[in-house]
């Protein structure tokens, strides 16, 4: 079945993430897979780097890598079956680049309520679905 599976973190709304990262491991379990957890840091913009400390970005990184550590100890999978990492960017090109780095078979990501501008999926799930070279299964609670 699969063998590595991605899950992209929101960690400002793990409640969301919860359904994907279940279905993960369910799949994991079955399969003798692999999980990682990915979270995207967005970038600092330009115009408040001045009224942030030198080291924010630092600090946000070790912050999210240790809400990161919390979800992958609780998650119930063998330590050397299941990781995280924080990647920094845009978030569907992240997850997309984390695919290919880990050598993803399948992601797993939830997705927001649809609003009007995005029927169907959330926008960076949608971009997920249409420019993953793996499987994607988006988990709506």
């Amino acid at each position: 079945m699969y063998k590595n599976i991605l899950v992209p973190v929101d960690l400002a709304d793990t409640n969301l993430a919860k359904p994907a990262i279940d279905a993960a491991l369910s799949m994991a379990h079955s399969s003798g897979g692999n999980v990682r957890l990915v979270n995207v840091m967005p970038m600092t913009p330009v115009m408040l780097a001045e009224y942030v400390p030198p080291d924010f970005d630092i600090q946000q990184r070790k912050s999210a890598e240790d809400a990161l550590a919390i979800i992958t100890g609780e998650c119930g999978l063998e330590p050397s079956r299941v990781s995280g990492i924080v990647r920094q960017g845009g978030i569907y090109h992240e997850v997309l680049e984390e695919a290919a780095a880990f050598n993803a078979d399948l992601i797993v990501m939830s997705s927001h309520r649809p609003a009007m501008r995005t029927y169907f999926l959330g926008s960076n799930a949608g971009h997920v679905v249409r420019y993953a070279k793996c499987s994607v299964l988006v988990v709506r609670d």
